[in-house]
């Protein structure tokens, strides 16, 4: 079954001023991205502004991905959902559509008992049918539930296209755990940008990078050494990611993404689905800025 790796971009969504999916930019982002040497694309997750999104929203920013994607690079559509019954349409409409698979947080605000996480999970990999791949996502510190290696492991048991995890929290004992279910036939995937190639060097398969979207050149030059089998190299290169990161904070601000987005040409707009905002006009320019020798690097 499919599996993602290397560079894998935590996408954003643009919009256009009036609020509604700027199809177009979405589409330029996509070729962007491809054209950098990203390994593959994530749409629709935290950074994807998810929860803010009408279900059929969710599933124009899917297709259109897929779609525009054609197939040069994976694709695994987000899928996690506040209720069962919505993450499983979204999740059985990208298998529909054509995606290489799914990603789903766990079930997020109210506390969850792991039976719960279990079911959901098991839910949605019924929905799909035992083809289709599928991610668990867990981000405790935004969710507030977590999945425990034990959770992980009877899940992967229980459910034959779960093929791995995307590891949100910069917890590297955590994620020597998840390497460890199904006897180590389990697909880790890290989140926090600064991880990359610890998380490589440990038998994790890539990252899931937020910042990789308006900056993927940075995060690319570090796989690309590592898949030449130049470690020194690759963990040299990550300083330079570990720098990026911090500039573009970490992926705190999703605003901050799409700011710099926008200066590149990607997209039209820097608009946010409120609650959250733009950033402010001096801190824009200034972070814009502070990035340009970095963008000087890699012309």
């Amino acid at each position: 079954m499919k599996t993602m790796h290397g560079v894998i971009n935590a996408m954003t969504t643009p919009f256009n001023e009036d609020g509604s999916i700027d199809v177009q930019s979405l589409k330029n982002q996509v070729n962007f991205l491809i054209e950098k040497g990203v390994n593959c694309l994530y749409p629709l997750g935290t950074t994807g502004e998810m929860y803010l999104l009408s279900t059929e929203e969710r599933k124009l920013v899917a297709k259109t991905v897929v779609e525009e994607a054609a197939h040069r690079v994976t694709v695994f559509i987000h899928v996690g959902s506040m209720t069962t019954k919505e993450a499983c349409e979204l999740a059985v409409h990208a298998r529909d559509i054509g995606a290489d698979g799914v990603g789903a947080v766990t079930p997020s605000y109210f506390g969850c008992q792991d039976r719960f996480i279990e079911q959901y999970y098991k839910d949605i990999a019924a929905a799909v049918g035992p083809d289709f791949p599928i991610y668990l996502y867990s981000i405790p510190q935004c969710s507030g539930n977590d999945i425990k290696p034990e959770v992980a492991e009877r899940i992967a048991a229980a459910c034959p296209n779960v093929v791995g995890i995307k590891y949100s929290y910069p917890d590297m004992n955590r994620v020597l755990q998840y390497l460890q279910v199904r006897g180590g036939d389990f697909s880790v995937l890290v989140g926090p940008d600064k991880l990359f190639v610890a998380a490589l060097v440990s038998g994790a398969k890539g990252v899931v990078s937020g910042i990789a979207g308006p900056m993927p050149e940075p995060f690319v030059a570090v796989y690309k050494a590592w898949e030449a089998g130049d470690i020194i190299k690759a963990g040299q290169l990550q300083k330079v990611a570990v720098e990026v990161t911090d500039l573009l904070r970490g992926g705190s601000d999703m605003a901050v993404f799409k700011e710099m987005l926008r200066r590149r040409g990607i997209v039209k707009t820097s608009v946010m689905r409120k609650p959250l905002l733009e950033l402010l006009p001096d801190d824009a320019d200034n972070l814009w800025k502070q990035l340009q020798p970095y963008l000087a690097m890699y012309k």
